[in-house]
């Protein structure tokens, strides 16, 4: 039994053959392309993870992760040779899940290949990172406040407020509507709601999520802007995802 089917884009056929290898020796399904638009020919409902290089001819993995994007909440890891903060920001607010510099180790890739697709074809805990009530955020840990309203738990399903987030279909429903949230989106979503009334700084949210140091708070505040964003919040005056200035964000 396959373990998912994963597109890899990128236009060097020695990093195409290596990739493709490793996968499939780890149980792995995979489809190729050399460039972006070859990756978009490939109906999504079918690819359960995308693996694009940034910089393809005809289209760059940046635009073809934003057209994926529009059309549907695949998870997509971008592979680069840059790693500047800035170079992260584009690549998040592109829909990326994740973000591997080159050159990376095998093992690597494999363990965020598996974070990911655990989540969005199995299941995984949220670890909180330094978890425990009563922290200082001064290190980048959680800082409990007292909370406003009680959040309902059923199963796997938690409701707060006109939300509805199941865990097991990794779904998110705001009264009838649903709303399309990407994995990582979703794990940050579910990291609040299930840890009500702790302040998570930046850098406590990013490892938390990726089990990794942070790479910089832009990369949490694009992810916070596109929650936000479509869940019809206001940054000003937001009735989910709030912000304790200086200290990071929270449910309550």
């Amino acid at each position: 039994m396959s373990e998912g089917r994963i597109l890899i884009a990128d236009d060097e056929k020695e990093i195409l053959d290596v990739l493709e290898m490793l996968l499939v020796e780890n149980g792995y399904e995979v489809v190729r392309a050399s460039n972006g638009r070859q990756a978009l020919e490939h109906p999504s409902e079918d690819i359960d993870l995308y693996i694009l290089d940034v910089n393809m001819p005809e289209m760059s993995g940046f635009a073809a992760g934003s057209e994926i994007r529009r059309r549907s909440d695949t998870p997509m890891i971008f592979l680069t040779a840059y790693a500047g903060e800035s170079d992260k920001y584009l690549g998040f607010s592109a829909g990326a899940d994740d973000y591997i510099v080159k050159p990376f180790s095998n093992t690597e890739l494999l363990m965020r290949v598996k974070a990911i697709l655990r989540r969005t074809i199995g299941k995984a805990d949220i670890s909180v990172a330094k978890g425990g009530s009563d922290m200082n955020t001064t290190d980048g840990e959680a800082v409990r406040i007292s909370g406003t309203d009680e959040t309902d738990t059923a199963g796997n399903t938690i409701i707060y407020k006109d939300l509805l987030l199941d865990t097991d279909s990794h779904t998110l429903r705001k009264e009838d509507q649903l709303i399309k949230l990407t994995y990582t989106e979703f794990r940050i979503l579910e990291l609040f709601l299930t840890n009500r009334g702790k302040i998570f700084s930046p850098e406590n949210i990013y490892s938390s999520v990726w089990n990794e140091d942070a790479v910089g708070d832009e990369t949490i505040m694009v992810h916070i802007k596109n929650i936000r964003r479509k869940l019809g919040d206001s940054s000003r005056e937001p009735k989910y995802v709030k912000t304790a200035w200086g200290r990071g964000y929270y449910v309550d």
